[in-house]
C-alpha cells in the first residue's frame, strides 16, 4: 500500500519537497493550498496526485502531513489538526525556519495520533511561489530535525525515509540550538542586507547614478533582500529575541570598527580583515547553507556581438549546466567580464579547464 503524504502548501518549499517525494511509486502525495490556480499547476506539471481545498478532510487519509506554511499558519493549522478525529498514527512535520515557538506548540498537542518532529531544509531561493519549485533544490542541502518529546527514533527514522527523496543530509539539533544558529547565519544577515540597501537608496538622492555603479559586489551581498517580505516579517517576528541581541552584538562591532577606521590604525585594520577573510574561506565550502551556495568562474570576454553566447554554447554541448550568469559592470579585483556560477566545484574545474582549451582566460575566486 502506498504512503499517503499530504504537502500543505504549495509554495517554493512545499513544491520543491513534493516534487521530489511523488517521484517515488511508492508514494501518493495529496497538495493543499488555498489558491486554486497554485493547485492547478501543480497537478499540471505532476507535482501531485491529487489537490485538497480542505485540509482537515484529507488530513484523516495521511500517513505523513508536511507543513510547508509561514510559521504563524503552520501553528494554527497544528491546532486545528490536533482537533482531528483520526483512526491511525500520523506524523506530522514542518519547514519553518524558526523552531522554538513550533516545537512549544507541539509539546501541547493532546491528540494522541499525533507525532511532531519539526523540520527545516535549510536551502531556498530569492524566487517564490510553486512555479519556482525544484526536484532537486534540496540536494546535499542540510535538513535539520527537531524531535518533540513524544516521538521516538522509530519515527524519525520514518520520516527520514520519506524525505530522503529530496537528497538532502540530514542533522538533528534541539529548537534552540536551530534557532541561534540559523539567526546568526540566515535571519539576520537578511536584516544586514536589507539595511545595506535602505542606506544606498537614501545615498541616491544625493547620486542619482548610484544605481549604476551598485554592481558586482554589493549586489551579491544583498541578494537576498529581495526575498519574500511577508515570510521574512513572520520569521523576524517569530525569532525576535535573538534579531534583537544579535542587531545589540552588530551595533557594538560597527562602534569598533568605526574608532579603527576613525584610529587609521593600518596594522590592526589588516588583522582585523585578514581575520573575516580566513574564516570565510573556511566557511562550509562543501555545503549547502542557509544560505544557498554556488561556485563561481569568471571569464574575461570582450565586448562584441555573440561573445556571451560562444561561452554558453560551448558548456551546453558538453552538459555542463549554469546556475546563474552576470554581466559585470565593475571589475574591481577580478579580471573578468562575466561570472558563471555552477552547483558543484565539478561542474567549475570542467567549464574552466574546457574554456580555457579554447582561449578563454578564466579566474576562479579562492
Amino acid at each position: 500500500m502506498k504512503q499517503v503524504i499530504v504537502v500543505a502548501g504549495l509554495g517554493l518549499i512545499g513544491g520543491s519537497i513534493a516534487k521530489s517525494v511523488v517521484r517515488d511509486n511508492g508514494h501518493y502525495v495529496i497538495g493543499y493550498d488555498t489558491n486554486n490556480e497554485t493547485l492547478q499547476f501543480a497537478l499540471e506539471m505532476g507535482m501531485i496526485h491529487e489537490a485538497a481545498t480542505d485540509l482537515m478532510t484529507v488530513a484523516k487519509r495521511a500517513d505523513y502531513i508536511i507543513l510547508a506554511a509561514p510559521i504563524s499558519e503552520t501553528i494554527r493549522l497544528m491546532e486545528q489538526l490536533d482537533k482531528v478525529s483520526f483512526e491511525k498514527d500520523i506524523i506530522i512535520t514542518d519547514v519553518s525556519s524558526v523552531k522554538r515557538p513550533v516545537m512549544e506548540a507541539a509539546e501541547n498537542l493532546v491528540n494522541p495520533h499525533l507525532y511532531f518532529i519539526g523540520g527545516h531544509p535549510m536551502a531556498g531561493s530569492h524566487k517564490k511561489g510553486v512555479q519556482a519549485a525544484k526536484a532537486h533544490l534540496f540536494e546535499n542541502a542540510i535538513y535539520v530535525l527537531v524531535s518533540g518529546s513524544t516521538v521516538h527514533t522509530k519515527q524519525v527514522k520514518q520520516l527520514k525515509e520519506i524525505l530522503s527523496a529530496t537528497n538532502c543530509k540530514f542533522i538533528e539539533l534541539n529548537a534552540t540550538e536551530h534557532d541561534e544558529m540559523t539567526g546568526v547565519v540566515s535571519h539576520f544577515p537578511h536584516l544586514i542586507a536589507s539595511s545595506l540597501v535602505h542606506q544606498a537608496r537614501k545615498w541616491q538622492e544625493t547620486h542619482q547614478y548610484l544605481p549604476n555603479l551598485a554592481a558586482g559586489g554589493f549586489r551579491d551581498i544583498t541578494r537576498i533582500a529581495s526575498s519574500n517580505p511577508v515570510l521574512w516579517q513572520d520569521i523576524f517576528h517569530h525569532n525576535r529575541e535573538k534579531m534583537v541581541q544579535l542587531l545589540d552584538e552588530w551595533i557594538k562591532e560597527m562602534s569598533f570598527l568605526k574608532q579603527l577606521v576613525e584610529q587609521k590604525d593600518r596594522k590592526t585594520m589588516i588583522s582585523y580583515l585578514e581575520e573575516a577573510q580566513v574564516y570565510r574561506d573556511g566557511l562550509g565550502k562543501k555545503e549547502k547553507g542557509a544560505i544557498p551556495s554556488y561556485h563561481d568562474l569568471y571569464v574575461d570576454i570582450r565586448d562584441q556581438t555573440g561573445a556571451i553566447a560562444s561561452v554558453t554554447q560551448l558548456l551546453a554541448e558538453h552538459s555542463i549546466s549554469i546556475n546563474n550568469i552576470q554581466i559585470l559592470e565593475i571589475r574591481e579585483g577580478i579580471t573578468g567580464a562575466l561570472r558563471l556560477s555552477f552547483s558543484s566545484q565539478t561542474f567549475l574545474a570542467h567549464a574552466s579547464q574546457l574554456l580555457r582549451d579554447h582561449g578563454y582566460e578564466t579566474m576562479v575566486e579562492k
